[in-house]
């Protein structure tokens, strides 16, 4: 099961049911650098990813401009953000995302491609004002 953590308040809210989800549930986690933060109650990135690590078979972070993290039992991949021009609205961003990342991984695709298959979709979305995106997404896969 693949669970994205979708908003630091719902996580907040729900903490201690997400964590059951995480360690008895989840095959896949998704989440942003605050939601990941606020699963674990730590103030640093780095402390949260080590957390996870020992939860979570896969988990997939999102870091904004910094990138992507994705830890695969003991391995550690860091993915580049994929470059824009402007930044005109995040709105979708973590969403598509996720959505490049989940198609790549169920047709295939390395942790690593996965990623940066979300990278260029979530570049997509912010790119422009509201979260559909402009572009076809499929459009992407052979730029990974």
């Amino acid at each position: 099961m693949a669970l994205s953590l979708s908003d630091p308040f719902c996580v907040d809210r729900h903490r201690e049911d997400f964590r059951k989800l995480v360690v008895n549930e989840v095959d896949i986690l998704l989440a942003n650098e605050d939601e990941i933060k606020s699963l674990y109650e730590v103030e640093h990135f780095d402390d949260a990813l080590q957390k996870v690590r020992s939860e979570c078979e896969l988990a997939v972070l999102t870091r904004s401009a910094a990138g992507s993290v994705i830890v695969n039992g003991e391995e550690t991949h860091i993915i580049s953000a994929a470059p824009v021009d402007e930044v005109i609205d995040a709105t979708g961003a973590g969403d598509l995302f996720a959505a490049g990342f989940l198609y790549g991984h169920t047709n295939g695709f390395d942790v690593t491609r996965s990623a940066r298959l979300g990278a260029l979709a979530a570049s997509e979305a912010i790119s422009h004002f509201g979260a559909r995106p402009e572009s076809e997404i499929k459009s992407f896969i052979d730029q990974v």
